[in-house]
């Protein structure tokens, strides 16, 4: 009976929606006003980042192999101690200069390949471990020499669903731009059923950011939107954009399904501030969580749903990289409408 019961109160979150035609769509260019867009992202990047930048995904790092990344043009190596602790430093090894990604990993220690000098992590002949942090979906490393700001002891890191009541997926791309351009894409939400009407439909900004409130909650994109699944079926939501800091734009879902659902989207610099070809990576973590009961289904497939999630996050990069790297490029050349 209490079966039937539950079923009987199951509702589908998806919704049949026709929606206008790409061109029938009401224009949203007025509203999308370049002075809004540029204080929204002017006020985040004053924002505190305690100089800690995004390198990648927690499983990245992986037991018994070094992981290599660059940030701000300077190269980092990270590994895992025999109990999982994370660790990083430079990335070019002291004595004669090798790179240290390319070394080996024995009982916690990074040997180096060249001529066997061993790192346990602790500071060596001139080479310092770098402050790192893993919250268990990000890896973040603190350079304080690319971030020039006063250090912090922690990554401002958005609040999450709690830990093992979702799904998360980490996605990775690379565009010719600065992380600007990409908090820049992320704080314009107008473009979204028009740039990409394959996932969204009957977007609306229900609410502005507002400068007097900078800072709080008030500082946020409020949108309605529908996330299109197939054809005429869509997942109508609200969700809140915020620029927690410099390089990042957290979506929250705040009312419909997968309420508590976040996307952060971190924009990491590959090369040095003065570098005449700027090179950014977007690093997107999507933690996807929901409190049907079937949801639990979905937790256990997390593996199968991951490479999905992932997906989904790169069709939209597809467009999204060519809207910050088209911004850049004006900028760079003092075209720039803004």
């Amino acid at each position: 009976m209490a079966d039937r019961a539950d079923r009987a109160g199951w509702t589908s979150p998806l919704r049949r929606r026709r929606g206008p035609a790409w061109a029938e769509q009401t224009p949203t260019w007025r509203d999308a006003r370049p002075a809004l867009i540029a204080d929204t992202l002017k006020r985040a990047c004053a924002r505190p980042s305690g100089n800690w930048f995004v390198v990648g995904a927690s499983r990245d790092v992986r037991p018994g192999r070094p992981c290599g990344r660059t940030v701000g043009g300077v190269e980092v190596v990270l590994w895992r101690s025999p109990a999982g602790e994370l660790r990083a430093g430079p990335g070019a090894c002291p004595h004669l200069g090798a790179p240290l990604r390319d070394s080996r990993v024995v009982c916690g220690t990074l040997v180096c390949h060249w001529h066997g000098l061993a790192l346990d992590g602790s500071a060596f002949a001139g080479w310092r471990p770098y402050p790192v942090h893993d919250d268990g979906v990000l890896v973040w490393v603190r350079l304080d020499t690319v971030g020039g700001e006063e250090p912090s002891e922690r990554p401002v890191v958005p609040a999450r669903p709690a830990p093992g009541s979702g799904v998360d997926a980490v996605f990775t791309a690379f565009g010719r731009c600065e992380p600007q351009d990409v908090v820049a894409n992320r704080l314009d939400p107008w473009h979204g059923s028009w740039f990409h009407p394959y996932s969204f439909v009957d977007l609306t900004v229900v609410r502005e950011p507002r400068g007097d409130q900078a800072g709080d909650e008030g500082d946020a994109f409020v949108v309605d939107v529908s996330f299109r699944v197939a054809g005429r079926l869509v997942v109508p939501v609200r969700a809140e954009f915020t620029a927690p800091d410099p390089r990042t734009v957290l979506m929250r879902i705040t009312d419909g399904e997968g309420a508590t659902s976040v996307v952060e989207t971190h924009a990491t610099p590959l090369t040095a501030a003065d570098a005449r070809q700027p090179r950014t990576a977007v690093i997107e973590a999507v933690v996807a969580a929901s409190d049907r009961r079937g949801f639990a289904l979905a937790r256990a497939a997390a593996p199968v749903l991951r490479p999905l999630m992932r997906h989904t996050a790169g069709r939209l990069w597809r467009d999204d990289l060519a809207y910050a790297e088209r911004r850049w490029e004006l900028r760079s050349t003092g075209r720039f409408p803004g």
